[in-house]
């Protein structure tokens, strides 16, 4: 894949997260996609993603991916944003790096670069919280 088309994936990734959509946002991952938020363990394959997401998706109310910046380097997408959300009447905002790699049109590794405790605060919940 080219740098466009490996960002065109990107940005429907975004979009698809943004809609609330967990179904495309799973469907985009490589069928062995790996989901890897760095302070915790990797998810692998669509049926683990699906169900993180199912949990953090629970009283979601609103969650924008705002994107600050987004490009290739050495073949990977960078994509640094904020997350800004509204989750059972808690309101969050995290800044957030992203790295993913991406091939055949799907995502076959997303590494999430975040401070936990900021996302868990802006959750309402606490830092021991295990998903």
């Amino acid at each position: 894949m080219d740098d466009d088309a490996k960002l065109s994936v990107v940005r429907d990734m975004v979009e698809a997260w943004n809609a609330l959509d967990w179904e495309r946002v799973v469907g985009l991952f490589a069928p062995d996609g790996v989901l890897h938020s760095v302070m915790q363990e990797p998810l692998r394959g669509r049926e683990a993603i699906g169900e993180r997401l199912a949990v953090l998706a629970d009283g979601l109310e609103r969650l924008t991916l705002h994107v600050r910046a987004l490009g290739v380097i050495d073949g990977r997408v960078f994509l640094e944003r904020l997350d800004v959300f509204d989750v059972r009447g808690h309101h969050g905002e995290v800044p957030v790096v992203g790295v993913l790699s991406v091939a055949d049109g799907l995502v076959t590794e997303w590494l999430e670069y975040y401070d936990r405790a900021t996302l868990l605060r802006g959750m309402g919940l606490g830092t021991d919280f295990a998903a």
